[in-house]
């Protein structure tokens, strides 16, 4: 069993090939930070900040313990807080990238072709402090005093390697439709673009048209969706009978619900587009609507509505697409793997800046653990997700340097498997707060006064 001292050693070795110290120096001076030579470089720092999120996120004096470093919890604090965060995410970025070009090589990593990307949104808890309820809010329901800040955030991940290309961070309660162009500028064109009702809408798709991007989504509840040829359209004019008409032009039936039609521009305009935005948008969009049932029970939606920009029914088969679209829940497994397996769930952080260094280094030390199962997925004979993601990092936390990649676990399949959803576990059955605290001490007090 090895050290974390020289598990430590060990992921320098891992990082090196995607993150090299030159490329960490290099970032930070980029965004004009300048620092002296001391033991807590940046190199240094960022190390053992991925140590500690890989140790699921433990305490700074139980990392320096088990690093075995002759430094004070308060200096290595010090040297995380002086860590420029563009620089981390400038870091999280190249490290991606040089990550998923080791993917690319394999055939199986892209789609017919296409680099198929799933985009999903998710939210964590911080503590609280008046700065992140400044930064991030809580959510509405909660009265004030009695809920912890919650920042949203919005990942772009990898359909096959499940690699986070980019994660974003915004306000609770802001809806991902709004913040989901700002992950526009890292798709090139060729893409596809796989997501779930919430990102489907025609200002949405019609921007990612603009930049040749192809998309995938499952039709919003609001759209009215109808197979029947040569239909009638509500072109919006105001007529009674144009009620319960969808918003769109048939135009070819490509076989059983399965349609080529022009959505027709929407007359309201979303809220997170500018006039001047939406005004360039063009007049109709063409699209493909297909319908497909689930043939398997124990699941709650049988139904499924898809709507693609996916074309053509020789090149992209119907049944091809339905399968692509069944990979889109696979970015909730990689959310669970942030959030329950590395603890992502409750960041430690107490500024907001210090929140989205943590989040950053969170998907560092997430693609870290994503490249290994690639590895093992490749030497093993199997798809990237059949390796066990616990156990992959069970192996970085006891692997001595130099050490060669074992046989990983592989997970079986289980493609027919449905659970309930509920919980077993009753971790606490204390009431929830519904007060703040000041006020529920008074009413103690109080209490304890009559008696």
């Amino acid at each position: 069993m090895a050290t974390i001292s020289r598990t430590l050693q060990r992921i320098k070795e891992d990082l090196r090939p995607y993150l090299p110290d030159r490329s960490v120096r290099a970032a930070c001076v980029t965004v004009g930070y300048a620092w002296r030579e001391r033991l807590l470089d940046p190199v240094t720092t960022l190390h053992l900040f991925v140590l500690q999120v890989l140790s699921f996120n433990t305490s700074i004096v139980g990392l320096l313990r088990l690093a075995k470093a002759k430094i004070s919890a308060a200096a290595y604090c010090e040297a995380r807080m002086r860590l420029p965060l563009a620089a981390l995410q400038q870091l999280l970025r190249s490290s991606a990238t040089a990550m998923h070009q080791q993917a690319l090589v394999m055939p199986e990593a892209l789609w017919h072709g296409l680099r198929a990307l799933l985009v999903d949104g998710s939210s964590t808890i911080a503590p609280d402090t008046p700065l992140l309820q400044e930064a991030f809010g809580q959510h509405k329901s909660q009265k004030p005093g009695c809920g912890f800040p919650m920042p949203t955030i919005l990942g772009l991940f990898d359909a096959f390697t499940g690699m986070v290309l980019e994660v974003l961070d915004f306000r609770v309660c802001s809806h991902e439709m709004g913040k989901v162009s700002l992950l526009h500028p890292l798709l090139i064109a060729g893409d596809l673009l796989v997501a779930d009702r919430g990102f489907c809408s025609y200002a949405h798709i019609a921007l990612l048209q603009a930049r040749k991007v192809l998309a995938l989504f499952r039709m919003h509840q609001r759209q009215i969706v109808n197979f029947r040829a040569h239909r009638k359209a509500n072109e919006g004019k105001g007529n009674a009978c144009d009620k319960g008409r969808p918003r769109s032009r048939w135009v070819a039936r490509l076989g059983k619900h399965d349609q080529l039609v022009d959505w027709l521009k929407p007359t309201s305009r979303p809220k997170w587009m500018t006039p001047e935005q939406y005004a360039e948008l063009p007049a109709t969009l063409r699209v493909r609507e297909i319908r497909y049932h689930l043939a398997s029970k124990g699941q709650r939606t049988r139904c499924v509505t898809i709507v693609t920009t996916l074309l053509d029914p020789v090149l992209y088969p119907k049944d091809e697409i339905t399968k692509l679209y069944g990979v889109r829940w696979t970015v909730e497994t990689h959310l669970a793997e942030l959030k329950t397996t590395l603890k992502m769930r409750r960041v430690k952080c107490q500024t907001p800046d210090g929140v989205r260094k943590e989040l950053a280094v969170y998907c560092l030390v997430y693609n870290l653990v994503h490249v290994v199962m690639l590895a093992a997925a490749v030497r093993q004979d199997v798809s990237p997700d059949r390796i066990s993601f616990i156990d992959t990092v069970r192996w970085l936390l006891s692997a001595d340097p130099g050490e060669a990649l074992p046989d990983l676990v592989v997970n079986p399949l289980r493609l027919d498997r449905h659970e309930p959803r509920v919980v077993k576990d009753r971790q606490d059955t204390y009431r929830f707060m519904t007060k703040p605290r000041h006020v529920l001490q008074k009413a103690l007090k109080k209490q304890a006064l009559k008696a």
